[in-house]
């Protein structure tokens, strides 16, 4: 039998790498005309219905101030294919860095909001601030998707997955466990 002992204790400043919030994703903003795109490993769904997001963007990000002023962005979604790219988006900042034009980003035109999607990705959801009263404490926006799009030309992604330390894992095997959703059914 197991017991405690047999356990060992992990730092509280890596929990975040034993709960890895969710997929990387990429945030557009768009600020006085100019647009920005972000690497974001710190996000989570909130809720499914309505859908809420919520993404954590600090003051250290040039998004933020777009964020915090024009109340909308997009994420995006990149595929496993794309994480050299995501990751060197990461590494450089949008003050200085049309990052776009830089790693050959193509930006589409939303319908709901300013900020751009990114062609590449394999799902683009644009979104509106729905509430920033965490933004202060926690630097914590939730986003209300206003409209979503997603690339029929690959249908079954690979999405990467941050680690918390510089390393990635790549979606898997899918296990289809539906019939089991026996008090969910109406979610499928």
């Amino acid at each position: 039998m197991i017991t405690v002992r047999d356990l060992q204790t992990h730092p509280l400043d890596q929990v975040h790498r034993l709960i890895e919030p969710g997929p990387v994703i990429l945030i557009t903003t768009q600020h006085r005309g100019v647009p920005n795109v972000m690497t974001n490993g710190f996000n989570m769904m909130v809720r499914h219905e309505p859908a809420l997001i919520g993404c954590t963007v600090g003051p250290w990000d040039h998004s933020y101030r777009a964020l915090v002023e024009t109340g909308e962005c997009v994420i995006s979604v990149p595929t496993a294919e794309m994480a050299q790219t995501v990751v060197d988006i990461g590494n450089c900042s949008g003050a200085d860095t049309d990052k776009f034009q830089e790693f050959g980003l193509t930006a589409l035109s939303g319908e709901k909001v300013q900020a751009p999607l990114v062609g590449e990705c394999y799902a683009n959801i644009e979104c509106r601030v729905a509430d920033a009263g965490l933004v202060a404490a926690y630097h914590l926006f939730l986003l209300e998707p206003v409209r979503a799009w997603t690339d029929p030309s690959q249908p079954q992604p690979r999405l990467l997955h941050h680690r918390g330390d510089g390393t990635f894992s790549v979606d898997g095997e899918v296990i289809d466990l539906k019939y089991r959703m026996t008090k969910w059914q109406y979610l499928l």
